[in-house]
């Protein structure tokens, strides 16, 4: 679908909310975008240019095929970019494109936003374990 399209314009004017319509194509790239795998990634290629095992060791937990797939998903859509470089044994490095540098900020502000909100994360999370807890245990407690 080329942008701007007719096709295009009636989807987009069609999702009048994020994540409202499934074929919405905001919701299909913030799903590209906005994993797991690929926020770290994009994080470590904000800072600097990285071959593949630099940015394997950089993200603990992470596969090698999961990586692979990050990153051919970020590449296909235009934010990260791979470079053969020409070294023997033959090399890859990966570097975020100009593209994905507008995503920086956005993904700044969330982190600054984790920061700050934890500790209300933490305690709500404690509120509803304990009462689920209580729940499990009143249920426990009527079938005995």
């Amino acid at each position: 679908m080329l942008p701007g399209s007719l096709k295009e314009t009636t989807m987009l004017k069609s999702c009048a909310a994020p994540y409202s319509h499934a074929n919405c194509p905001s919701r299909f790239l913030l799903e590209q975008i906005a994993d797991k795998w690929s926020v770290l990634v994009l994080g470590a290629l904000c800072e600097k240019p990285l071959r593949f095992n630099d940015l394997k060791r950089s993200l603990e937990g992470i596969t090698q095929k999961a990586l692979t797939q990050c990153l051919r998903k970020l590449e296909r859509n235009g934010i990260v970019e791979r470079r053969v470089l020409a070294f023997s044994p033959i090399a890859v490095e990966y570097h975020i494109t100009p593209l994905g540098h507008t995503l920086k900020e956005p993904f700044q502000a969330l982190y600054r936003w984790t920061v700050e909100y934890l500790p209300q994360v933490a305690q709500a999370r404690e509120r509803f374990d304990q009462r689920l807890s209580e729940q499990e245990k009143a249920m426990s407690d009527a079938q005995a």
